[in-house]
């Protein structure tokens, strides 16, 4: 199958690479301070859309063996999570769209303020540049709790490391047998 990718522009690959060039050299008592958050939708359709390529070994990442795309649909739900060294969030799983307020009223002051509030000044908040990430209500809330973000390069989702957790959520989704055939099902094989 071809591999998957957001699609970047030169603008992109230059803040990304700066901003791992910034990073490579953080410790692990660094890292250890930074909370990896994001949500991923989990759908009864198959995600997979499965297109078959002959590809050369070694030309896994090349261009003409990747697809570029940005998202999937289908009925299913969203699910937020974040993840530090050592520690995780309990999942939020939600059937709507993620908004400004229900960002801020849930995953900020329910799961982020509580990471916070224990690990004191040097916590980072990682999360990425979505849209309802970067509301003004969203911005207002880590101010007022003194919540330090993370500066992040848009369309990074591979070096974030909770997607490392989203692909083994979908995995095995995917492996259940019989699969979810509606969404109380699809949500067992998430909880």
């Amino acid at each position: 199958m071809p591999v998957r990718c957001v699609p970047l522009t030169a603008t992109h690959c230059r803040l990304r690479l700066a901003w791992s060039r910034e990073h490579a050299l953080w410790t692990p008592q660094q890292w250890s301070c930074v909370m990896f958050s994001d949500e991923s939708r989990f759908s009864l359709q198959s995600d997979s859309r499965r297109t078959f390529i002959w590809r050369a070994p070694g030309t896994r990442y090349h261009q003409e063996n990747t697809i570029e795309r940005h998202r999937y649909g289908g009925a299913g739900w969203l699910v937020w999570g974040g993840i530090i060294l050592g520690s995780r969030t309990d999942l939020h799983v939600q059937s709507v769209t993620m908004t400004g307020h229900i960002y801020r009223d849930v995953i900020l002051e329910q799961h982020v303020r509580l990471f916070r509030g224990a690990m004191g000044a040097e916590f980072l908040f990682m999360d990425d540049n979505a849209r309802p990430h970067r509301a003004n209500i969203v911005d207002e809330c880590l101010q007022s709790e003194y919540i330090t973000r993370m500066d992040w390069p848009a369309y990074s989702p591979d070096l974030n490391p909770i997607e490392h957790v989203w692909d083994m959520l979908g995995r095995r989704i995917a492996s259940r047998q019989p699969p979810p055939t509606c969404l109380p099902e699809l949500l067992k094989g998430i909880a």
